[in-house]
């Protein structure tokens, strides 16, 4: 029944509730369609707008160390200075005193005072011993940042200091009390075995062993870990945060300050570079504990010397590697060791240490392989998460032993990697059938581009076109 009025026609509640007539149901099963194999998706290429590009060239995007709040408290983190050491005395008195310090907190303050993404390791504040130089000690809350740098320095620290581990191979051989006694060095292990090595070695033309190292490296955002935490009446605590991984962020302040994740918001910001090394809390923990101590707003921003030695770098891995060759350049066997330097504690190593284990045989065909890894504790930066989790460390190995044995036999280093790349169905280190493997046309195209060698390149195995 409907009723027309000046304004348009009225239905009637019982023409609401009668049945109305369906879409027809979408026949199963739906075709899912994705990219052609070998075909390069068109969206490469094309010309987009980033929806923040104008904020960030005239320069009004705001960041943390941007933001004001109200009656907010600036807080810094006295670090420690030494690598190995017990702490024995901690005397905050000369600091609390001072003019515009409204609060200082230490180790023994955190309710649960140890946190990791996989092993609970890592302290928010150091309480009994350090393990790195950039271990807090102890955190200051005052009314300007001024100020709170300035009371750090009144912060009295006493230590029994140790001889530091700073060497990962010292540190893999090393027995039980280690680093963190009286746990062992070695928290990580990994070994792929396929094929007969032995086998492979004894019908090789020639051995070829190397050893390649990578160094330490910070990811140096241009915006430093930053973050401002406030309670509000009702318990609850609010963060505005750098981290790039939010719910295990929310999972760890929680652990480490005694309260449900679910009495704790963490705003994400907009972030100056990451790149993996915001993927953990770090300041978050200290302000929070000072924002319920003043019951104020506090903010705290790493400075750029803190981003060097009290966040996670890449780890250093020692590489060391066997491989046996046909007088053709044909890989018959591959040994690798692998000795990922963990730094003061374990963060995001088991991770890295299962993907450099398994990628460190590189793109190409082996049957006989023996990879072997381990990572260590030293009294060093902590390492972490950072782009490819290894693979661009055993990648610089690898590729540098294929340039090395593609040199001593008198071999292209194209054609010798052209001679041993996975195709299409080999088998990869853990015995997984690939598909889609374009290692070879990937080569061929870019050696044709770049100008390599193009009329030799490939001869026998499918020439350049």
């Amino acid at each position: 029944m409907e009723t027309t009025t000046k304004t348009g026609t009225l239905v009637e509640a019982e023409e609401l509730l009668r049945a109305r007539t369906h879409s027809p149901l979408v026949p199963l099963p739906i075709e899912v369609r994705g990219p052609e194999p070998n075909r390069q998706t068109p969206a490469v290429g094309q010309r987009t707008t980033r929806p923040d590009a104008r904020t960030h060239g005239l320069g009004q995007t705001k960041y943390i160390d941007d933001f004001y709040v109200p009656g907010m408290l600036y807080a810094k983190i006295k670090r420690a200075g030494v690598a190995s050491a017990r702490i024995t005395k901690v005397d905050t008195s000369e600091a609390e005193a001072m003019p515009g310090v409204v609060a200082v907190i230490t180790g023994k303050d955190i309710p649960v005072n140890s946190f990791g993404p996989s092993l609970k390791d890592q302290p928010v504040l150091a309480h009994e011993r350090v393990f790195h130089a950039g271990d807090g000690v102890a955190a200051v809350a005052a009314v300007t940042e001024q100020i709170a740098a300035d009371a750090l320095e009144k912060i009295k620290i006493e230590y029994e200091e140790f001889a530091p581990v700073l060497d990962p191979l010292e540190s893999l051989k090393l027995e039980t009390p280690g680093v963190h006694a009286p746990s062992a060095n070695i928290y990580g292990h990994k070994l792929i075995k396929k094929g007969d090595i032995e086998k492979g070695f004894a019908e090789s033309y020639r051995i070829f062993e190397a050893s390649f190292r990578t160094q330490m490296v910070e990811h140096v955002p241009l915006e430093p870990h930053s973050s401002l935490a406030q309670w509000d009446a009702n318990g609850r605590l609010t963060i505005h945060s750098t981290l790039g991984r939010i719910t295990l962020g929310r999972a760890d302040i929680a652990r480490t300050l005694g309260i449900p994740m679910s009495r704790i918001r963490i705003i994400a910001t907009v972030v100056g570079g990451n790149f993996g090394g915001k993927n953990e809390i770090t300041t978050e923990p200290v302000i929070g504990m000072l924002a319920k101590k003043t019951g104020r707003p506090v903010k705290c921003t790493f400075t750029r010397p803190e981003e060097f030695y009290a966040s996670t770098t890449r780890h250093p891995i020692i590489m060391d590697y066997k491989t046996g060759v046909t007088k053709e350049g044909k890989i018959l066997a591959r040994k690798v060791r692998l000795v990922l330097d963990g730094g003061a504690y374990c963060s995001w190593s088991e991770t890295t240490l299962g993907k450099a284990c398994i990628l460190c045989a590189g793109p190409y065909e082996i049957e006989n392989l023996v990879a072997e890894a381990f990572v260590v504790y030293t009294n060093k930066t902590m390492t972490g998460a950072m782009r490819g989790f290894g693979a661009p460390q055993v990648c610089f190995g690898y590729e540098s032993h294929m340039d090395d044995m593609a040199k001593a036999l008198g071999i292209d280093p194209l054609e010798m990697r052209l001679r041993n790349v996975l195709k299409e169905g080999s088998l990869s280190p853990t015995s997984q059938a690939l598909h889609s493997v374009v290692v070879k046309e990937s080569l061929l195209q870019a050696a044709k581009r770049f100008g390599w060698n193009v009329q030799g390149a490939g001869q026998g195995q499918g020439a350049l076109p």
